[in-house]
């Protein structure tokens, strides 16, 4: 990567970003980072590689903020199925970084795809899942494709903790009391744990035993990281955002199927939605009133939002699809295109290196055939940190 030049020219460029959208752009990449960006009079200098995708899209590269590639190995049973601890219902100190493959054939797929970066998470068996981490879909090792760890701390709510421990294992959580009271009791045990080591900062014979659990859940109580709470029904998002509150814990709502219904609610409170996955079957009753017409709503009513796929495995290509789909029912294209760049980024903590086409930030980019939201184009180059990962 060392003194690595290279120059994009003639695209129309969609920056994402206050410089909106360049026509017959360049693009300076040194590095791995974004250089600068402008028109057709932006000199490029003798010593850069010039790649003239004239009559072409940039975008900047796509991010799906909640996925689950790299944890759930396709064509393998419980040999590839590191996504859910299902023997204790809280996890907090469980870390995706020690069950994601790199080389999961789903992480190509998201690249020929022109996704650049992934909000990876623990699955929704238990009430609290453990750490998640955001990464780019390229490199040999996590530590390569590592963005920011830990990103959020995964809480579910509603049917899947219910099943696990309530229906197969005949323990707590057996209602969605049980799941609240058990997120309830192990903040409050963290609120108490910190207190306990400020108290012991004078008197270190009041330092609490180490418990790997609280302190995972202390980057919660201190606002570090949100809380990435799994919920479908509006009941259940209803009761996340009562636990947040009753804490003064950031949160985002993961998935949100019926989001919709009570979107002024979530506009009121300034609550970012990482919603979908939308084109699946309603195979659970939790996704009853599951509509594709659900970003259009949620866009309406103000609501800040990140289409997602939720994917395990290859269907991380739907995440444009999606998009263009939504559009087709009404959502603004520009908002449609924010959904799956700037917007997760900034869901993720991560709106400084990804998401947008600005000086400084990572050169992670993808060139279209044509307009991104049209399903019949694609992505025939896609670059992760100024090197080409893709190519038609």
């Amino acid at each position: 990567m060392e003194d690595k030049k290279l120059a994009l020219k003639g695209a129309t460029i969609y920056t994402m970003s206050g410089l909106g959208i360049v026509k017959e752009g360049v693009i300076l990449i040194k590095n791995g980072k974004i250089e600068k960006v402008g028109g057709k009079d932006l000199e490029i200098p003798e010593d850069y590689e010039v790649i003239d995708v004239s009559g072409k899209i940039i975008t900047p590269g796509l991010v799906d903020a909640h996925a689950h590639i790299g944890l759930f190995e396709e064509g393998l049973r419980w040999e590839g199925n590191d996504g859910n601890e299902m023997t204790d219902p809280i996890t907090p100190h469980l870390r995706v970084i020690d069950g994601i493959k790199p080389d999961d054939p789903a992480f190509e797929m998201a690249r020929e795809f022109g996704i650049t970066t992934v909000g990876i998470l623990p699955g929704s068996a238990n009430p609290i899942g453990g750490m998640g981490a955001a990464i780019k879909t390229y490199g040999r090792t996590v530590e390569d494709m590592l963005v920011k760890f830990p990103m959020g701390m995964k809480m579910a709510f509603g049917e899947n903790p219910k099943n696990v421990y309530g229906v197969t294992q005949k323990k707590m959580p057996q209602t969605r009391m049980a799941n609240a009271a058990l997120i309830r009791e192990w903040l409050y045990k963290t609120k108490t744990y910190i207190e306990k080591k400020e108290k012991a900062k004078e008197d270190p014979d009041k330092a609490p035993e180490f418990d790997i659990r609280l302190e995972a859940l202390e980057a919660v109580l201190k606002g570090e990281i949100p809380i990435r709470a799994h919920a479908h029904r509006a009941s259940d998002i209803l009761t996340a955002i009562r636990i947040a509150e009753e804490f003064g814990v950031k949160i985002v709502i993961e998935h949100g199927t019926e989001a919709y219904k009570i979107a002024d609610i979530i506009a009121k409170k300034g609550i970012p939605v990482v919603h979908g996955p939308l084109l699946l079957p309603r195979h659970k009753p939790e996704l009853r009133n599951l509509t594709i017409e659900s970003p259009v709503i949620l866009a309406k009513a103000g609501v800040e939002f990140a289409l997602s796929t939720d994917a395990l495995g290859q269907v991380i290509f739907e995440l444009p699809i999606m998009a263009a789909i939504a559009v087709r029912k009404g959502l603004a294209p520009d908002v449609a295109l924010k959904s799956m760049t700037i917007v997760p980024a900034k869901i993720l903590g991560i709106e400084d290196r990804v998401g947008s086409i600005e000086e400084g930030k990572d050169a992670d980019l993808v060139v279209f055939s044509g307009d991104p939201l049209d399903i019949r184009n694609k992505a025939e180059m896609v670059l992760i940190n100024g090197e080409i990962v893709y190519s038609e």
